[in-house]
Formats: C-alpha cells, sequence, structure tokens
C-alpha cells in the first residue's frame, strides 16, 4: 500500500569511524582516475578539454544512488548498497557514515544488495529513498532520530520487486522505476508478486499510484529533460542495454517511446556495466552511466562522448556550490569531475 504511516528504526545517524570500509584521500592529495573519450567536438560546451574525474573517496562495495543536499555548507549523500548504509561526504569534512542500516530492517540475512540504491530530496528538503530490501520508497521525516515514513511499498495489493531510482517532477509529484536488483534471486526470485518490472508515478499528495509503463525489461535510472515533456529511462538488462525517452503527456502520464541509444555494441566489446543511473543538465544534456562509465548526449539525442571512469559505473548527480561538478559513483569510488554546465535543482533552491 502507500500511505502516511510513520515507524521509528533504531538506528543513529552520525559520523562514525569508518575503519577499513571505506577511506578519503589524504588533505592535499589528488588521485584521478579513467580518461574522456571525445566523439564530438560540441563536447567542448559541457566538458573542458583538461577535465579530469578526481576520486574523493574509495573502498566501497558498490556506491550509488548520489543526492547532493544544499545545506549546511553543502555535502553529498550515497548508498553503499551491499553494506546497507548511507554515507556523506563534504569538501569540509570528508567522509562519514551517515544511515545503518539504509534499507533493509529486517531479521537475517536477505539479498546481496539490501540497502538504499537511488536517493532524492523532496519538496520539503528531506531524504527519499529507494529501499531495495525493504521493497519501498520511504522519506526521512525526522533526521536527528531517524524517523521514517513509507511513501509507497504496493501496486494494486501486491508487494514492489525492490524500487531502484526516482526523480521529482517540479510539481512534487515522484516517478520511479522498479526492477529486481534487490530480490535475492532477483527475477527468479519466488517473493515476487508482480510479474512485470514497471515504471511508476506517486502522485504529489501520495494518494494516487499509477503504472506508466512496463514495457521495459530492467528499468533503472530515470530523468527528466529541462522542460519535463520527455522522460529518460535506463535499461540495465545485458541482453538490451539502452536508453528510452518517452514522451511525458499533459496529465503526466508517458505517451509513445524512442530509444535514444542503444549501448549493445559498448557491451559486447567488454566495457565494463551496463546502463545505469542519470543526472540530466539544464542545458538538456543527459548524463547517463553505463558501460564504461558516464555517457553525454547532447540534448539532440547525440552521443558527444563518454567520461570513462573504467570501472561500472553506477550513477551521477550534479552538485556542489555552483551545481557544476558532477559527482559519480563508480564500483568502489566516489569520484567527481567538473562541467560548464549544472544541474538541474527544483527543490530545495541551491543556496
Amino acid at each position: 500500500m502507500y500511505g502516511r504511516s510513520s515507524l521509528r528504526l533504531v538506528i543513529g545517524i552520525a559520523s562514525l569511524p569508518l575503519g577499513l570500509l571505506a577511506a578519503t584521500l589524504p588533505a592535499g592529495e589528488i588521485k584521478t582516475i579513467g580518461e574522456i573519450v571525445r566523439l564530438d567536438p560540441r563536447l567542448d560546451e559541457v566538458l573542458a578539454p583538461d577535465a579530469q574525474i578526481e576520486v574523493l573517496a574509495h573502498g566501497f562495495a558498490w556506491a550509488e544512488g548520489p543526492v547532493w543536499v544544499p545545506r549546511q555548507g553543502g555535502y553529498l549523500l550515497f548508498s553503499d548498497i551491499p553494506r546497507n548504509s548511507i554515507f556523506r561526504w563534504s569538501p569540509k569534512d570528508g567522509l562519514s557514515l551517515f544511515l545503518k542500516p539504509s534499507g533493509y530492517t529486517g531479521e537475517g540475512p536477505w539479498s546481496g544488495e539490501p540497502g538504499t540504491n537511488g536517493l532524492a530530496l523532496d519538496p520539503q528538503g528531506r531524504l527519499v529513498m529507494c529501499e531495495h530490501g525493504n521493497r519501498r520508497i520511504t522519506v526521512l521525516v525526522r533526521e536527528k532520530d531517524a524517523i521514517k515514513k513509507v511513501l509507497v511499498s504496493h501496486y494494486k495489493g501486491k508487494r514492489l520487486n525492490s524500487p531502484n531510482d526516482l526523480v521529482f517532477k517540479s510539481n512534487g509529484d515522484l516517478y520511479f522505476t522498479d526492477p529486481p536488483y534487490g530480490l535475492p534471486r532477483r527475477a527468479d526470485d519466488p517473493h515476487r508478486e508482480l510479474d512485470f518490472f514497471g515504471v511508476y508515478r506517486l502522485s504529489a499528495d501520495g494518494k494516487k499510484l499509477t503504472l506508466l509503463t512496463k514495457e521495459m525489461t530492467r528499468p533503472n535510472g530515470i530523468g527528466f529533460s529541462p522542460d519535463e515533456k520527455t522522460l529518460y529511462v535506463a535499461q540495465s538488462d545485458p541482453k538490451a542495454p539502452l536508453w528510452k525517452a518517452f514522451e511525458v503527456k499533459p496529465d503526466g502520464t508517458l505517451g509513445r517511446s524512442r530509444v535514444l541509444y542503444d549501448a549493445t555494441r559498448e557491451y559486447q566489446q567488454g566495457l565494463p556495466g551496463l546502463p545505469d543511473g542519470m543526472a540530466v543538465a539544464r542545458t538538456g544534456h543527459i548524463f547517463a552511466t553505463g558501460p564504461g562509465g558516464v555517457y553525454v548526449f547532447h540534448p539532440d539525442g547525440t552521443l558527444l562522448g563518454r567520461i570513462d571512469t573504467w570501472e561500472k559505473t553506477a550513477n551521477c548527480c550534479f552538485g556542489g556550490a555552483e551545481g557544476d561538478w558532477l559527482y559519480i559513483t563508480a564500483d568502489m569510488y566516489l569520484c567527481r569531475i567538473k562541467t560548464r554546465t549544472s544541474g538541474i535543482f527544483h527543490f530545495p533552491k541551491p543556496r
């Protein structure tokens, strides 16, 4: 069901010693990885020729779902799914543990990916989380003592698979994807209650959940064009690794779809990873993680180049004081790269 119930979790939000789990680089040390693959000169409009991928922290099991929080000087939150944790990073304070457990609060072991995945901020600036293990989306209503409220967990009386990624429309409607990756046996798991993997919309008042499409075999990352007339959805299916662009109708439902880009060739060449998370710039450029790194698409759909991390690259988001840093979660790494554009921030407004 989707509703307004609140629940209190016996967990803490604190800066705890990370031990051997993860680490930031020593003060003043800059490490870079990867390379920029330039396929179209228009890439220079959004990435300087000398742009580099900086490593901010490393040692994660599988980093995912970054979101920039424009409070307290600005900081980044991101998931480590296998470790059932959310970490916090800021230019001032470095790395700390923010929330554990994050996406699975049940007893005993669950899947290999029990934690939160995609993270976002709602119109009130609160953290909204896709919880793999608990198979739901929640909002952190009181950060001090970690009280969550369930936003959605069922569709027509059946439990969701494992909500993966999410994006808010400027009117407050929440769009999200629901593939099987948080289930112990994924698509073949006996706990599955739905026979499809959908893309959904939850109305801003939380009262109406709409299945928008089930045509994608493994819906994953999701994002809107700046005018919100197009919804982009990644498909992390090795049999059809691609991104689709859906027409958004005036009522918020989806119309016809088209393939934005098919990454089968790159995947078959052995580049690591599949289409996953994404971030859309205010200029309309799409930064989408896929085989090899982050694919950069022009608003007209042309592939301009790739930010190759040489790792399986999960997700990305814009942030920083001017919103022009692209933060990237790439397997064990948290990275960033300076851009010549900035992200779309509906709420809360960056300050």
